[in-house]
């Protein structure tokens, strides 16, 4: 077993009985899991890890096993192939690592309690029970569950219960399904329930240390969601119900079990009277996401996990078609351009990056290919693309073919393309291909050359690149007829250029909407003609005006220097997405100053001449009635005016504190944040932070605890900041899955990093025993490289993770990392005096 071998080539199972006793007390369960299926080989393999193998069975009689812990295996043999009944008895250990079935801990007026559930993507089911843990396996399974039962406890499962015979609860047979979505839940909890019009029971559940109004927003959403998705699917639900848990430690921001999803609480649990309009957006996005997976990932699966974007970038995409459906008020898609779009773009403009389809084989590996930026955001803007090739007539159409040719069943990539061409008429394939398959993305260089509009693309890479020639089919977009659909090739000739502005009327531009995943570099001819016109052009173009010139800065295809008085432009838009592109440029500046330099003092000052008359315009609290992008607008504007030291909104946001001191959580909540944090910097003590401590841990309302991870570390006391350094490491302060927001607040406070930074080397192996082997466990190093541009810790880096770069999971992401440093060591050394020079000039 040296050599990596799919265990479905050795077994092929049909049906599971699952049986599982689980004791809290002693954190211990033990279990016997009967598989029929059909051995093709007589050595066959099925999953195990951290399991104690007690016995195994074949039709009733002992068979030799072996266990190869190495490959997360027990190796059987038998006298014979075909149809075979496994039997295997083992017992294990509950963890803490919030992986395979786990506790999660959280307190009801003082008193300690737990709730048991489970997390098993990708390779944890292997945790819970022996399998064959690969997505192609799939097969039928019956789960009984008994544990140490307390009376008024509820169980929750895939399926419905259908009986309780001592003690021992039953699960309806589920349909055919991959391992990695089986889930279980029990605990003391409260839940809401509805039904939809097709008669699905949809419910939400949570602890009790929750007010029961938090789970109203998201009842709504769900049942709404999945009737949206029976229609857009033109499929049904094939569930008797969709359950939604929230659970206190989760290691992801949520998990698409079938039938019963699970949530971090803050991406689950809303008060109705007090929350952002982007915290709303943000819950009703990741719970369409998860619904969106019960069709597409559930009911049809990748066959294997280098087709994982088949689940997530649809599941991406589609949690935006849903929400806009069912909000349109709330313009949703304006925050995929400010969130998703940026994040891959980004990311995927750096050397090394992989393609939304990575091939994978090590189960050690598996995890780090679920790089939110590529597979999730890339991949989601890859099916925007072919949406708006297709349009939504036949992107159903061909849907509806995938999941009637797939369903229970495993798909690849190409599947899909296929349904989508058959539906449209259109090769799919041979336009998506080149987004599928190849990292990067192309820049499509616009100019005027001898008289003609000239379009060119070749790849965009934000420092060192290796350019070997890559092409991209583009739809490119553009508001010029004369412009083809799809750019194939490495340049074309539009025409004469003054002929064509003239039949237009407009000035040229490509990629409107902002749909397409590349960029633009105008010359200067086409550029000052757009920027001429800019009140002409719409909102969610502007930002990709915006995000062009941030990255082409980011690249040294322009400098820094000349964006910086362009930004005063946009300084009063009205547009929420406008003012959230420009403050990304601002805030890239902060890497070009030192802290407390006349530099900085400058640039403070640019931030309240980009800030000084929005503040103005929208105040410190809500206004009744005021439009959605004002609300999204108000924490941009004041946060820049807290950067700039404006004197009189850190007086405000004093006056605001004061006013709400005794009940911190009832301040607005997009301003909650900054008034709490403006405390801590401006007039922290150690009472302050303390009785903030205190909240922090006794809160049950998940947007205020966020609230407090992010303004705690911004104290500039070095004695607080060790203490709070010195909890990262206590469990019942800390949570290990808000441990990377805390790791990441003392990070990025200039007067912490160091004590962070000391903090991650000296006690790495204690966090790769703690969160090691969970998807996020090396975003702990992409969180420190955005920390860092300087060449001291350029060295330092590079000194600690060098020696790391052959960890299974981590090898792309240090040497990325590496590189994303060493390009702001560059850029800031090369144009610090330039841009500050500039800076100067417009403060």
């Amino acid at each position: 077993m040296t050599e990596i071998k799919h265990f479905y080539e050795t077994f092929h199972p049909e049906h599971y009985d699952v049986y599982i006793d689980i004791n809290r007390g002693t954190k211990t369960f033990s279990g016997t899991t009967k598989i029929n299926g059909d051995a093709v080989e007589k050595t066959v393999l099925i999953n195990q890890k951290y399991l104690n193998i007690k016995s195994v069975e074949a039709d009733g009689e002992t068979v030799p096993f072996k266990v190869d812990d190495e490959n997360e295996g027990i190796q059987i043999e038998l006298e014979k192939t075909g149809d075979t009944t496994l039997t295997i008895t083992y017992d294990a250990k509950l963890t803490d690592t919030m992986m395979g079935i786990y506790p999660s801990y959280y307190e009801v007026n003082g008193e300690k309690k737990q709730l048991i559930g489970t997390q098993f993507e990708t390779t944890f089911a292997r945790q819970a029970f022996p399998c064959v843990d690969e997505p192609e396996a799939k097969a039928k399974f019956d789960l009984a569950l008994k544990f140490d039962e307390q009376p008024g406890e509820t169980v929750l499962a895939n399926m419905p219960e259908i009986r309780n015979e001592d003690g021992v609860h039953y699960f309806d047979t589920t349909v055919r399904m991959s391992t990695y979505l089986i889930a279980f839940a029990f605990g003391d909890m409260q839940y809401k329930k509805t039904k939809t019009k097709s008669g699905v029971e949809v419910g939400v559940f949570a602890t009790k240390a929750h007010k029961a109004k938090e789970l109203d927003f998201t009842l709504d959403i769900a049942k709404r969601a999945i009737e949206f998705y029976e229609d857009f699917y033109q499929t049904p639900y094939p569930l008797p119900h969709s359950w939604q848990l929230a659970l206190p430690d989760f290691s992801a921001g949520a998990m698409e079990n079938w039938g019963l999803v699970t949530y971090r609480e803050a991406y689950l649990l809303v008060d109705p009277d007090n929350t952002s309009i982007d915290t709303k957006m943000l819950v009703a996005t990741v719970v369409t996401h998860e619904l969106a997976h019960q069709w597409f990932g559930d009911l049809v699966t990748m066959k294997w996990w280098d087709d994982l974007w088949l689940n997530e970038s649809f599941a991406n995409m589609m949690e935006y078609v849903a929400v806009d459906a069912l909000e349109p008020n709330w313009h949703v898609w304006e925050m995929f351009q400010t969130s998703d779009v940026p994040a891959a773009l980004q990311r995927d403009a750096t050397d090394g990056v992989q393609s939304v389809h990575v091939e994978v084989q090590d189960p050690a590996e598996i995890d780090s290919i679920f790089d939110s930026a590529i597979v999730y955001a890339k991949g989601a803007r890859m099916l925007v693309m072919v949406r708006a090739l297709l349009g939504d007539d036949n992107l159903r159409k061909g849907l509806k073919l995938y999941f009637e040719a797939h369903k229970y069943g495993n798909a690849k990539g190409s599947d899909l393309w296929d349904a989508l061409g058959e539906a449209s008429g259109m090769d799919v394939g041979k336009i998506m291909n080149s987004w599928l398959e190849q990292p990067g993305y192309p820049v499509v260089s616009a100019s005027v050359v001898d008289g003609k509009l000239t379009l060119s693309q070749q790849q965009f890479f934000v420092g060192q690149g290796k350019e070997i020639g890559r092409q991209w089919q583009i739809p490119l977009n553009s508001n010029y007829d004369a412009a083809p659909t799809i750019m194939a090739d490495k340049t074309i000739e539009l025409g004469d250029y003054e002929k064509l502005r003239q039949e237009n009327g407009k000035p040229f531009r490509l990629n409107v909407g902002n749909n397409s995943h590349f960029i633009v570099k105008y010359d200067e001819t086409l550029q000052k003609d757009i920027f001429d016109n800019i009140d002409t052009v719409d909102t969610i173009s502007q930002l990709g005006l915006l995000q062009n010139l941030r990255l082409l800065a980011d690249a040294r295809e322009i400098s820094y220097a000349d964006v910086v008085p362009m930004l005063k432009g946009f300084s009063e838009s009205t547009s929420s997405t406008v003012t959230s592109a420009m403050y990304s440029i601002a805030n890239n500046l902060k890497k070009f100053v030192k802290p407390n330099s006349d530099e900085e003092k400058a640039l403070q000052a640019f931030f309240n001449k980009l800030s000084e008359k929005q503040v103005a315009r929208l105040g410190w609290e809500p206004k009744a009635n005021e439009s959605i992008d004002d609300q999204l607008t108000r924490p941009y504007v004041l946060n820049a005016a807290l950067y700039a030291k404006n004197a009189d909104a850190i007086e405000q946001a004093h006056k605001l504190f004061e006013a709400n001191k005794s009940d911190l959580a009832s301040l607005p909540a997009d301003i909650r944040l900054l008034v709490v944090r403006n405390e801590v910097k401006n007039y922290g003590s150690e009472e302050l932070v303390n009785n903030l401590f205190k909240d922090y841990k006794e809160t049950s309302d998940p947007s205020y605890k966020a609230d407090l991870s992010v303004a705690i570390p911004s104290t500039p006391d070095a004695k607080l900041i060790q203490e709070i350094v010195d909890k990262y490491e206590d469990a019942d302060v800390i949570k290990p899955q808000d441990l990377r927001a805390w790791y990441r607040g003392i990070l990025n406070n200039d007067n912490g990093q160091q004590v962070a930074w000391d903090w991650l080397r000296n006690d790495w192996s204690w966090l790769e025993d703690t969160v090691g082997g969970d998807m996020e466990f090396a975003t702990f190093i992409t969180v420190t490289s955005y920390a860092f541009h300087t060449p001291e810790r350029l060295a330092e880096f590079k000194a600690f993770f060098e020696p790391k770069i052959n960890t299974p999971g981590l090898t792309r992401e240090i040497t990325m990392d590496m590189s994303v440093i060493e390009t702001k060591v560059s850029l800031v050394e090369d144009e610090k005096d330039a841009v500050n020079a500039a800076v100067k000039a417009e403060a």
